[in-house]
């Protein structure tokens, strides 16, 4: 075995920044398919997430790497059946050229035991209803859960789902059916999966449960830039244990290379391909389901970064805020903001902003404001309001 490479922290910095697209300047005109694509080839799968108190996570994702765009790219790239929805790192926005590796999972979730239950009890209750389900979806659909509802008293909180919308989404964990969100109001829409994804695509041969799990990683790699296995593995929700001895033979193949990273206490992997850049100029507020940082104990090792998302903490315990996202400056975490887009007035709401330690604040607060007026420009806000809360707003306030 060779000499083990030692990079440092800052290096698996620039790494993970040039990996997910971060260290590229954003396009000047006319945002197209192609550069989706390019922040596809990168970050290889967005995270679908419903909140929409400044946009959608999907759009953050897209604005964070291409700044002003059409709000509708993703949606234009699943009707043309480039995307497709499924569990990824939880739901989410994948390429379809990948839809085979996803094939074992929708196998493994028909003998799953959520999946087991519910089939059982709605087969109890009324036999043939899944096969029920299916065949509206595919004389009738597209559809959505509302057009199917069983539904005889007001709908409850999260997860209050009536005998149809349980239907469907065993159907699509299962894979019998596929699903894209409707623009208006988000909700699953639900199709027969070849009257969405290409024929080109479903033909392919589906590959092992082996072989899928070993290209995630691949993925996963390519997208995180320097990783620990734990790291590969939660980039597609895997567990550890299915994964560690393909790394091992990811590494044996030449494909990753094992490294130390300064700091860390687990072994760390690279693309042997991967370069690693001098320095990146970076600037962009992230969705706290960014790809970037959605794994918090890899964020916290490589930024010294300790975020959690504190919407179902009450109010008065919040320490940050409602929505919180963080900001990215050249190649650190320099703060977080608390942020609100109030469409009936027309103003961006800075509700706290907050400068890590050691940040320069002056500079924080002058990139910060450039990159909140882009972000109130896309989002066709007229104005932007910072409130007194945090040790950040004062230097903002004096510059937006």
């Amino acid at each position: 075995m060779g000499v083990v490479r030692v990079l440092s922290i800052d290096q698996a910095r620039r790494l993970a920044l040039t990996a997910q697209g971060l260290a590229r300047n954003r396009p000047v005109g006319n945002v197209t398919q192609r550069h989706l694509q390019t922040v596809m080839q990168h970050v290889g799968l967005i995270q679908i997430d419903s909140v929409n108190v400044v946009a959608r996570s999907h759009e953050l994702v897209l604005f964070s790497r291409l700044g002003n765009h059409r709000r509708t790219l993703i949606a234009d790239a699943t009707t043309r059946g480039d995307l497709f929805e499924y569990w990824g790192h939880e739901a989410a926005h994948i390429p379809t050229a990948q839809h085979p590796f996803f094939r074992f999972r929708m196998q493994e979730n028909k003998d799953g035991h959520w999946i087991q239950r519910v089939s059982k009890e709605l087969e109890s209750t009324r036999p043939q209803f899944l096969a029920e389900v299916l065949d509206k979806v595919r004389t009738e659909g597209p559809i959505v859960a509302g057009d199917i509802s069983t539904r005889k008293t007001p709908k409850g909180p999260w997860w209050d789902w009536d005998h149809g919308k349980r239907a469907l989404e065993v159907l699509f964990w299962r894979g019998e059916v596929t699903a894209y969100r409707r623009t208006r109001d988000f909700a699953r829409v639900y199709d027969v999966v070849d009257r969405v994804l290409p024929s080109v695509v479903l033909d392919i041969p589906t590959p092992t449960e082996k072989e899928s799990r070993k290209e995630l990683l691949r993925i996963a790699a390519q997208s995180c830039g320097v990783a620990t296995a734990r790291d590969l593995a939660d980039y597609h929700r895997q567990k550890p244990r299915e994964c560690v001895h393909l790394v091992d033979e990811l590494v044996r193949d030449g494909e990753l290379e094992k490294v130390i990273v300064e700091g860390w206490r687990d072994d760390a992997y690279v693309v042997t391909s991967a370069r690693i850049p001098r320095h990146v100029n970076a600037r962009a507020l992230l969705s706290p389901f960014d790809s970037l940082i959605w794994h918090r104990p890899r964020a916290e090792r490589l930024f010294n970064f300790h975020y959690r998302l504190e919407i179902y903490t009450p109010a008065a315990k919040r320490k940050f805020g409602y929505y919180v996202l963080p900001f990215l400056l050249d190649e650190q975490l320099v703060g977080r903001v608390d942020v609100k887009a109030d469409r009936q007035s027309g103003v961006l709401r800075v509700l706290g902003a907050f400068a890590e330690e050691g940040a320069d604040v002056k500079r924080s607060a002058r990139e910060l404001a450039n990159e909140l007026q882009a972000m109130a420009q896309w989002l066709d806000l007229e104005s932007i309001h910072v409130q007194r809360r945090g040790n950040l707003a004062y230097a903002l306030r004096s510059v937006v």
